[in-house]
């Protein structure tokens, strides 16, 4: 008989998230790249793109540059969204879906390890980062009177140093929105779920386009990752499952073995056996008492 897994505890998923945003953080933060490697592998898809005609940052980025009204909310959405959005879809599933939020986690964890192996083996300078002639602009520096970041990243002011910028490809921006749109697609349960869920990993796609921090390219690769991600998640969850049954029998509903062969125990009984020993004490009285008799 299977049996279900317990109710996730948050004082365990709390650490777990953290220590892999931790890694992903410090991961990220660690491989640079070469800034001229960045450079060659940013204008190779460049390349590629106008090759496939798929060259969208272009028209983007002079659209969101010559109209405020779209750069500034765009920018806002790039430095802010996914620092809350992906935390607060993840705290929902936790508590209103209890049954559906390991796999979901174990889903995001494993995309988001695979996005630092992207950006180690292959550093890519964005868009905004290239020389001027290729017609990008940064709307994070042109508008970044307006919020916290400055020119140097989506950052806050002064802290630009703090992360690395060619961590490009994937985009985990679109990869983080696209789990955060099937999330609320699947679990949202209402119409207007539905809605957003389509809606936000579209808007981010083209955010990150139009803002000059990420290709196309970049972009599909967020989304592939994902993919990978999903396909990894059950068999990963069934090795955790079988590596904490060895570790702790009893783990996931199983029930540990409490007495050898032979021995049964029924409700309200401490001692294998028991039911056994009163009955023989009973049917020993029994006898007596027909003989008294």
């Amino acid at each position: 008989m299977q049996h279900p897994a317990p109710r996730p505890r948050w004082w365990t998923e709390l650490p777990l998230i953290a220590i892999v945003y931790a890694a992903y953080s410090a991961g990220r933060l660690l491989v640079s790249g070469d800034e001229s490697q960045a450079v060659d592998h940013g204008l190779a898809i460049l390349r590629i793109e106008k090759y496939l005609h798929l060259n969208a940052e272009h028209p983007l980025n002079r659209l969101f540059t010559r109209t405020p009204s779209l750069g500034i909310p765009a920018d806002f959405a790039y430095a802010s969204l996914h620092y809350l959005v992906t935390p607060a879809i993840l705290v929902w599933l936790f508590r209103r879906r209890p049954l559906r939020y390991r796999a979901a986690r174990t889903w995001l964890m494993l995309s988001t390890l695979m996005g630092l192996i992207g950006f180690s083996l292959l550093p890519t300078c964005p868009p905004r980062l290239l020389d001027p002639s290729h017609g990008f602009v940064d709307t994070m520096a042109q508008y970044s009177s307006y919020g916290w970041w400055g020119g140097e990243a989506s950052a806050p002011r002064g802290m630009g140093g703090m992360t690395n910028q060619y961590a490009a490809m994937p985009s985990l921006h679109v990869g983080w929105a696209l789990w955060c749109g099937v999330m609320l697609w699947r679990f949202g349960g209402r119409r207007w779920t539905r809605v957003l869920g389509v809606a936000y990993p579209l808007t981010i796609t083209f955010v990150v386009m139009g803002t000059a921090n990420h290709y196309l390219l970049d972009a599909v690769a967020g989304a592939v990752v994902m993919g990978l991600g999903l396909l990894l998640s059950r068999p990963a969850m069934r090795l955790a499952n079988a590596v904490r049954a060895r570790v702790a029998p009893g783990s996931f509903g199983t029930p540990a073995p409490i007495v050898s062969a032979g021995c049964k125990t029924s409700p309200g009984e401490r001692i294998p056996g028991q039911r056994a020993s009163d009955d023989s004490t009973a049917g020993a009285g029994d006898s007596h008492s027909s003989a008294a008799r």
